[in-house]
């Protein structure tokens, strides 16, 4: 029988393919595909072996409390191994992170606490300060800590490294990888000094992050910016970090993180998450700039399952600028779904309110407009349909019209942004009209976008 006794047997030896619907020059660039791994990301890696580590080490026993501070990949690592052997997994993490990978750490079984990520390390709020000084508060709890931990590098120094030169047959010239917790350079970098002294470790970092101006510049900034690219980038220097053969460093913005992740899904077939986004972008560049051959690898990081309603989602890239709209310097601009486009999310007159409560949960979204034959004729939002059904469930059998507002506040689309603050003061969504002709709604977020938008640029 071909077959494995646990999943954490599945852990590594993660494949590796060749990039070849992309521009890469004149290079060959492979990506090693750490999605693979069973909790979907590098991390898996690591997080068995601090587990594993502290078993031998005697820090852990049945029934102890682990504790951890992670961007999100590292604890779905830990849960991965803390539901398998049955411990209790807290996690700490910033408030940055997607709602896929949050709910999928509780459906592992952790226990979640969300905290700002707005904040430098050495502030009580802090992820990784909050998570040390929850671990000291808990009885018979150990505090994973993955920055500090000689276990994190010693994972892809012993496995992941001998893993791709193998798998690339002793021929490679570059490396292009990301740093979070600095455990993959640091291993990767011990192990390849070894055996292939010569090889250039490149680093993808997120613009915000100090490291990239570290590692070219050799300075070192007090203050970080922000960044959106989720698991990889860092406001201090971690404790474990070598960046000795480190000698180049691409800093990639958000934009070209998004944008290369979801070329990478177009192009290759390869669903990556933000920072695969960041990684492709920079081994793009350090490839198109070579003029010798070089064969060059990066990794996919995670899986892009965990970024399906931010980088993957067209309205979340367009609410952040990353994706091109059509500018028409009136209110259209301010419209998340166009109507004219078949976005807006609407319900017929006659439909049971059942369906508008559907809608409103499936697409997350908190009224609808009554729409017949193109016109609008009508609003219904959560209050009303609560008023509907309050005391009866049979009342979800009722058509919409019997609980829709028609009282409707419109503005035309020449009208000036200003004109929306009376409409939103008075509790209503502003209906956007050309003529006779619904072009969508406008709501309070969709003002609030628009405004950062405008910030922003």
């Amino acid at each position: 029988m071909d077959v494995h006794q646990s999943v954490l047997e599945l852990i590594g030896d993660t494949p590796v393919v060749k990039v070849n619907r992309m521009d890469t020059g004149p290079c060959a660039l492979y990506l090693k595909l750490e999605n693979q791994n069973p909790a979907g990301s590098i991390k898996d890696r690591i997080g068995l072996r601090m587990i594993e580590d502290a078993e031998r080490q005697g820090l852990i026993r049945p029934g102890s409390t682990l504790v951890e501070g992670t961007a999100g990949n590292t604890g779905l690592g830990l849960a991965l191994v803390a539901a398998q052997k049955g411990y209790r997994l807290l996690l700490v993490i910033p408030d940055k992170m997607s709602r896929e990978k949050i709910s999928n750490l509780k459906a592992m079984g952790a226990e979640v606490v969300i905290t700002r990520s707005d904040v430098a390390k050495g502030h009580p709020e802090h992820y990784q300060d909050l998570a040390q000084r929850i671990a000291n508060e808990t009885e018979d709890a150990f505090f994973i800590n993955q920055f500090g931990n000689p276990s994190n590098p010693q994972a892809h120094e012993d496995v992941t490294g001998p893993e791709i030169w193998r798998q690339m047959g002793g021929q490679l010239d570059a490396l292009v990888l990301g740093v979070g917790s600095s455990g993959t350079v640091t291993g990767l970098s011990r192990y390849f000094e070894r055996v292939a002294p010569d090889m250039e470790l490149v680093l993808a970092d997120p613009v915000g992050s100090i490291l990239a101006d570290y590692i070219n510049k050799g300075t070192l900034s007090e203050k970080s910016g922000s960044w959106l690219v989720e698991g990889i980038g860092e406001d201090f220097l971690p404790v474990i970090s070598d960046f000795s053969r480190v000698t180049k460093a691409y800093a990639i913005s958000d934009r070209e993180s998004m944008e290369a992740g979801r070329l990478l899904l177009r192009c290759e077939g390869i669903l990556g998450g933000s920072s695969t986004g960041t990684l492709v972008a920079a081994a793009l560049k350090y490839c198109r700039e070579q003029t010798d051959p070089k064969t060059v690898l990066t990794f996919v990081c995670d899986t892009g399952n965990r970024y399906l309603s931010k980088m993957y989602n067209d309205y979340w890239m367009r609410d952040q600028g990353f994706l091109a709209a059509e500018e028409f310097g009136d209110l259209r601009d301010l419209i998340a779904r166009p109507y004219a486009a078949h976005e807006t999310v609407t319900v017929g007159p006659d439909e049971p309110l059942a369906n508008a409560y559907g809608r409103m949960k499936l697409y997350d979204v908190s009224q609808l407009p009554v729409v017949d034959d193109d016109h609008i004729i009508g609003i219904i939002d959560e209050s009303d349909l609560l008023v509907a059904v309050y005391g009866s469930n049979e009342q979800f059998g009722e058509p919409v019209r019997s609980a829709m507002v028609t009282e409707l506040r419109s503005v035309n689309v020449t009208d000036p942004v200003e004109s929306l603050l009376p409409i939103f003061e008075r509790d209503f969504v502003a209906i956007v009209m050309d003529g006779d002709a619904f072009l969508g709604l406008i709501t309070r977020v969709d003002l609030l976008n628009y405004l950062r938008r405008r910030a922003d640029h």
